[in-house]
């Protein structure tokens, strides 16, 4: 939900049954919440909640006869750096989750002393050794997420303390048997997962709960470096404890290591068991410092420790992907000419051709299995995601999931708005560009377009164009400044306008090593034969520029530059500057702000 004014997004919980039909508030309560997850046996339900602060993890029984929640939801974790994204093991014994602690404390106690101290001081300078010191759009405070392990059985007994304030102790079953407390599986001064913006788990489970699988890059600079790897570590709840290191001892055992299975020098992400557990399966890039490059799908055999390629043949990025619930193959979403349909690979003996495919405007991501049922998202260009299912007619053919004829729509959460709106499709076309490639394009008609008037008026008023950018687009928006007066004016948003203050500036190193072929002062002149300010004596279009203070992909003085050398060359120009904004506008009001700005920008000069 959209909460005007609150300026704020809220995500509440809501049920569907999986054949489709109506959709309805699950837990009736004003608290942001997301990522439910069902317990092995569907008796119970864990999701994340802002009803307290920090974030923690909540949990309620569930009837699935009725579809609803039986009893009060009662709070899962009590750290006091909150908690994210649970997983229960298969055997619904355990529940994984994240937290963001400081590296160095030893238990909850260390950090809770650590966050109240910063909260408290008035001194807000910061210190810093070593990058990464901010990401994204925050900085750090040189904290590391770490993935945790907690009893189920704890909570459901209601074991925990109701408070992150209490002291960690271990607490007792009736038969007098210990019950393990939150547990880091990954202690030390790495990220687990690492810093991502969404999509599929990068952790895992296997079916045996014994074994967690994670994403984590132990590169000694993690800025220049897209080395993300696979590890796998035993869960071994047999001992009760606080937060121990790998190398503390608790109950008189040690608690075993992470054992690196991956090898290849690109990024290594989201490991998905297969349901018999014979396999696992992951995401990998092969070109180390290349974010771009191809994403592979490759499935190891955990037994003989043997990884091959599933996609070798396949030139499109694999995106969220499942395995079929036999272990067989596996079913992917790809890119492919401006959508995502969903492809499929057998496991086989030998790496075999994906199959399947769809309609180009299928945008799939969130791929997952309920039996038979493969579920997933589905967005396009005229209507954000909605829950879809495929279904199967066989257990054994891949090919019997058909896109054509077994594509179901589960959720209609925005059919009453979508009626009102005139939202007009993509239509793919494609022109030469250079060294003569084909490229393909998109066009988007106006809402109400009427063909005839074509006849009168022709199709498109080449003396009325406008040139809007974002993010590389809005870089691509600042080179077409200084290299073209074709259009009537520009709106850059978030782009970079001088490559080498930008270096210095950005967060992630390898975006700019790898484009520039290494920091400006090894490759100076690459640089500057791509930087947009050196052009600037050839601006005359005016300009709109758009920037926000907490982006740190693309830091904010890229705006500044902009705007200034625009306003000295007297060119018309205007600068929308969101403070409490990051690379992405996401409060409600500052959105709609935005989007009036540049409505109003692009009528002034093209009307």
């Amino acid at each position: 939900d959209v909460d005007l004014e609150a300026n704020a997004r809220i995500s509440h919980l809501w049920i569907v049954p999986a054949s489709g039909g109506e959709s309805r508030r699950l837990n009736p309560t004003p608290n942001h919440e997301e990522r439910p997850r069902f317990s092995p046996d569907g008796k119970r339900l864990i999701w994340t909640s802002k009803a307290t602060d920090p974030t923690q993890i909540w949990m309620c029984d569930f009837d699935s006869g009725s579809g609803v929640l039986v009893g009060k939801p009662h709070r899962v974790t009590n750290l006091s750096t909150g908690a994210d994204g649970g997983i229960w093991s298969p055997d619904g014994k355990n529940i994984v989750f994240v937290s963001a602690v400081y590296p160095d404390c030893k238990d909850d106690a260390c950090n809770k002393q650590r966050n109240d101290e910063l909260k408290k001081s008035k001194i807000k300078a910061k210190i810093f050794s070593r990058l990464f010191y901010r990401h994204w759009s925050a900085f750090t405070e040189f904290k590391r997420s770490h993935l945790f392990v907690q009893s189920a059985d704890a909570v459901a007994a209601g074991l925990w303390p109701a408070s992150p304030a209490s002291s960690p102790s271990p607490s007792t079953r009736a038969t007098g048997e210990r019950l393990q407390e939150a547990r880091d599986l990954t202690p030390g001064d790495h990220d687990v997962p690492p810093f991502n913006l969404g999509g599929q788990d990068m952790y895992a489970i296997s079916p045996d709960s014994q074994e967690v699988a994670y994403t984590s890059n132990i590169d000694e600079v993690e800025a220049t470096s897209t080395n993300d790897e696979i590890f796998v570590v035993p869960i071994d709840v047999g001992h009760a404890s606080g937060l121990p290191t790998t190398n503390s001892q608790a109950g008189g055992s040690r608690y075993p290591k992470p054992k690196k299975i991956s090898t290849s020098p690109g990024a290594d992400t989201t490991p998905l068991y297969s349901p018999n557990g014979k396999s696992l399966a992951w995401r990998s890039q092969a070109r180390a410092g290349f974010e771009a490059d191809k994403w592979r799908l490759l499935v190891q055999d955990r037994q003989l420790a043997k990884t091959r390629d599933l996609t070798e043949k396949f030139d499109r990025s694999v995106g969220s992907f499942a395995w079929k619930p036999d272990s067989t193959a596996l079913l992917f979403a790809a890119e492919d000419h401006g959508g995502a349909p969903i492809f499929g690979v057998s496991l086989g003996t030998e790496p075999s051709r994906p199959v399947g495919g769809g309609a180009p405007e299928l945008q799939a991501d969130d791929l997952v299995f309920g039996g038979d049922m493969l579920f997933f998202t589905r967005m396009s260009a005229r209507a954000p995601n909605e829950i879809w299912r495929m279904d199967s007619t066989s257990k054994n053919e891949l090919a019997t999931y058909s896109l054509d004829s077994a594509l179901k729509r589960v959720t209609h959460m925005n059919d009453a708005l979508l009626s009102q709106i005139d939202m007009q499709p993509l239509e793919p076309f494609t022109f030469k560009g250079a060294n003569d490639e084909e490229v393909q394009g998109f066009m988007v008609k106006p809402s109400g377009f009427d063909p005839n008037m074509e006849k009168t008026y022709g199709f498109i008023d080449k003396n009325r164009e406008a040139a809007l950018g974002a993010s590389y687009g809005g870089y691509m928006a600042n080179w077409i400044l200084g290299h073209t007066n074709r259009f009537k004016c520009i709106v850059s948003h978030d782009g970079m306008f001088n490559t080498e203050s930008a270096y210095g500036t950005t967060e992630e190193l390898w975006f700019p090593e790898w484009e520039f072929h290494g920091p400006p002062w090894k490759n100076r002149e690459l640089y500057q034969k791509f930087s947009p300010h050196l052009f600037a004596d050839k601006f005359k279009t005016p300009t709109l520029v758009v920037h926000g203070q907490n982006d740190y992909r693309l830091d904010v003085s890229e705006g500044f530059q902009l705007f200034t050398t625009l306003q000295r060359l007297k060119i018309p120009s205007k600068f929308l500057y969101f403070p409490d904004e990051g690379h992405w506008v996401l409060k409600p009001q500052n959105s709609q702000l935005w989007y009036k700005t540049v409505n109003d920008w692009v009528d002034q000069w093209c009307k």
